[in-house]
């Protein structure tokens, strides 16, 4: 078996370059006061060897700490890249580095990750947690790790968030669809052990009471497979298998991709005929949204300025500020999905 090549040091390119340890670290700390002729070895040194500086090492000798890690529920979903996107473009303002990772909505996943995060001594953490419970995120704010909540509130002491108004979220997709005349709004959402599943439910029975009816009467909810294209096509095929192969007049789904698997669903049953007969209102206002071959309708969430507000927090709280927490609105876009044909 071949053995791993040892990583290159710095002694290693100051001896193939004729010079001193700390004439190479003068080339790349102090350039100005090495010789031209000189700094043209060290380079050729580093380049023939394939040295790569190390980076966590660096800030430790100079006592300043520049990544930050942040832990998101599932990067392949289009909320959490743009999310990340928004986190990357702050820390950039201040030269600091962005180390991410996805705990796929797993507790025993985001602890390992967490911990991970901890022993390569991170400036902070960015966190979407898995549950509501926090303690886990207290005990390393205790160790001196400033955590910042993203797309969740806090009522924790000391930790900083930023989330959605979920609630709103759900009555403006209510709403929306209770004004065009629909009876009855079936709604594909995960389960209620996840906040926002619970509050944009809240939501959609506050529009419907707010009409003078009964929930009951007007909301059929109706449990994900997965929160995913995937289980937006399982999960309403199966529904509609179970009502003798009529679709829903109306759909309200927890997130745009489970949206997509819906409309996907219905295109394979009916064509676009059922597909424009039914409405559907997604959730998050993903960029492949207004893309589809009928632009989805969709409860639009700010995804880059919380990812950015969130770092500018998590840098505030680093520097000894003071704990905040955003609130941010969201905002429907109607789109040919939702429209009464």
């Amino acid at each position: 078996m071949a053995q791993q090549r040892r990583r290159p040091s710095v002694s290693d390119v100051a001896r193939a370059a004729g010079v001193s340890v700390g004439t190479v670290s003068n080339v790349f700390n102090r350039p100005d006061v090495v010789a031209p002729e000189t700094r043209d070895r060290v380079q050729t040194a580093i380049d023939e060897l394939g040295f790569v500086r190390n980076g966590s090492a660096r800030q430790l000798r100079r006592g300043s700490i520049t990544t930050v890690g942040a832990l998101l529920l599932d990067i392949r979903n289009p909320f959490f890249t743009d999310v990340a996107r928004g986190v990357e473009d702050r820390l950039t303002l201040d030269d600091h580095t962005l180390m991410l990772a996805s705990s796929d909505d797993d507790p025993e996943r985001e602890a390992k990750y967490l911990r991970l995060f901890e022993e390569h001594g991170v400036l902070g953490l960015l966190v979407v947690p898995t549950s509501r419970s926090t303690e886990h995120l207290v005990a390393l704010h205790g160790r001196g790790v400033p955590v910042v909540l993203l797309d969740a509130p806090s009522s924790t002491p000391g930790m900083s968030s930023v989330s959605v108004d979920d609630v709103a979220g759900g009555e403006l997709a209510a709403a929306h669809l209770l004004d065009q005349g629909f009876a009855t709004i079936t709604f594909l959402n995960g389960p209620h052990s996840i906040r926002q599943c619970e509050a944009r439910r809240a939501g959609v029975d506050r529009a419907v009471r707010a009409r003078g009816l009964d929930p009951a009467d007007v909301v059929h909810e109706v449990p994900l497979a997965s929160l995913d294209a995937v289980g937006g096509d399982q999960t309403l095929g199966a529904w509609i298998d179970a009502h003798g192969g009529a679709a829903p007049e109306a759909i309200f789904c927890v997130n745009d991709l489970v949206a997509v698997g819906a409309q996907r669903c219905l295109r394979k049953r009916g064509g676009n005929e059922l597909v424009t007969g039914t409405a559907i209102v997604g959730y998050d206002d993903i960029d492949v949204a207004a893309e589809l071959a009928q632009p989805l309708t969709s409860v639009r969430q700010p995804t880059h300025e919380m990812g950015y507000e969130a770092a500018d927090l998590l840098l505030g709280r680093a520097a000894g500020g003071p704990v905040r927490h955003t609130i941010f609105q969201p905002e429907l876009v109607v789109r040919a999905s939702s429209l009464r044909s």
